[in-house]
C-alpha cells in the first residue's frame, strides 16, 4: 500500500445512521437480529452443503461461496455499526478504515462475478443437461472462482490504492456507517477526479459485464423453458432458477442505484438506506431464498434434525 505521510487524518469518526438516542437501542436489537439471522443462515448453508451428500454438485458449490462473501461482508461492516449504537462516538482508525473499505470492496465485486458465475451453472444444467456434469467439471468450477476472487482482488486494489493517495486533512467525520468510497473522497482535501473516474469505470464495467451474462444466460434458459412441452417440466426447471433471480434482483438494484452514478447527485441520508440493502439485509436473504425455495436443501436439513443424514438405505 503506498505511503501514508501525507495524509495528516490518523483517525477518523463514522456519523451512524441516526443521531436519536431514542433509536439506538431498537436499532441495535434489530441490526443485532439481523446480523445473527445472517451469521446462522450463511455458516449453516455451508455446513449443510459440506455435508450432505445430495448437495455436492456445482450449483452448490457455487451457492457455498456465495454464502461465504455474503458472511464476509456483512462482517466487515454490521459489527462496527452495532458498536455505534450502544459505544457513543465511533471511532475507527485511518489504517482500520482502509482496511474495512478493502474487505468491503473485495466481497461486494465478488458477489456480483459469484452470481454470474451463478448464472451460467444454471444455463448449463438447463441448457445443456446431458452434458453438465462434463462441462461443469471439478477444474472449471474451480477456474470460474478464482477468476471470482482474482476480479474482486484487482478492483479493490486499484480503488484501496487510489484511496490511499488521497489527502485527509479534515474534517474526519464520514457521514456514513462504515467507510464507503462515496463518503470518503467527500473528505478529501485532494482531487478526486481520478477516484470518481474509476469508479464509474470499474463500477460500469462490473455491473455492466455480470449483468450482461446474466442476462444472456437468461434469455437460453427462458427459450429451452419455453420449448419444455409440460406445464410441470416448466415450472420445475423455472422453479431451479427462481432463488438466482430473486437474489440477482435485490443484489443488483442496489448497487446500480448507489455506485452508477456521479457522486456529487448523491444524497448521503439515501446512500445508508440503501447501503443496508446489500450491507445487511442481502446477506441474511439470500440463504433464507435459497433454503426456502430449495427442496435438496430442505431435505438435507430435516434429515439433520431427525439424524438420519449419515444413514444408509436398507
Amino acid at each position: 500500500m503506498p505511503s501514508l505521510n501525507h495524509s495528516t487524518v490518523i483517525m477518523f469518526v463514522l456519523e451512524g445512521l441516526t443521531n436519536q438516542p431514542d433509536l439506538q437501542l431498537l436499532l441495535f436489537i434489530l441490526f443485532l437480529g439481523i446480523y445473527v439471522v445472517t451469521v446462522v443462515g450463511n455458516l449453516g448453508m455451508i455446513l449443510l452443503i459440506a455435508i450432505g451428500p445430495q448437495l455436492q454438485s456445482p450449483m452448490y458449490y457455487f451457492l457455498s461461496n456465495l454464502s461465504f462473501v455474503d458472511f464476509c461482508y456483512s462482517s466487515a461492516i454490521t459489527p462496527k455499526l452495532l458498536v455505534s449504537f450502544i459505544g457513543g462516538k465511533n471511532i475507527i482508525s485511518y489504517n482500520g478504515c482502509m482496511t474495512q473499505l478493502f474487505f468491503f470492496c473485495f466481497f461486494i465485486v465478488s458477489e456480483c462475478f459469484m452470481l454470474t458465475a451463478m448464472a451460467y451453472d444454471r444455463y448449463v444444467a438447463i441448457c445443456r443437461p446431458l452434458l453438465y456434469n462434463v462441462i461443469m467439471s471439478p477444474l472449471v468450477c474451480s477456474f470460474l472462482t478464482t477468476g471470482v476472487y482474482a476480479m474482486g482482488t484487482f478492483t479493490t486494489l486499484v480503488h484501496t490504492s487510489c484511496m490511499a493517495r488521497l489527502y485527509f486533512c479534515g474534517p474526519n467525520i464520514i457521514k456514513h456507517y462504515f467507510c464507503d468510497i462515496i463518503p470518503l473522497l467527500k473528505l478529501s482535501c485532494s482531487s478526486t477526479h481520478l477516484n470518481e473516474l474509476l469508479l464509474m469505470v470499474l463500477g460500469t464495467f462490473n455491473v455492466f459485464s455480470t449483468t450482461t451474462a446474466i442476462f444472456i444466460s437468461y434469455a437460453f434458459i427462458l427459450t429451452s423453458i419455453l420449448r419444455i412441452q409440460s406445464a410441470e417440466g416448466r415450472s420445475k426447471a423455472f422453479s431451479t432458477c427462481s432463488s438466482h433471480l430473486s437474489a440477482v434482483g435485490i443484489f443488483y438494484g442496489t448497487i446500480i442505484f448507489m455506485y452508477l452514478k456521479p457522486p456529487s447527485s448523491s444524497s448521503m441520508t439515501q446512500e445508508k438506506v440503501a447501503s443496508i440493502f446489500y450491507t445487511a439485509v442481502i446477506p441474511m436473504l439470500n440463504p433464507l431464498i435459497y433454503s426456502m425455495r430449495n427442496k435438496d436443501v430442505k431435505d438435507v436439513l430435516k434429515k439433520i434434525m431427525r439424524g438420519t443424514i449419515f444413514s444408509r438405505p436398507m
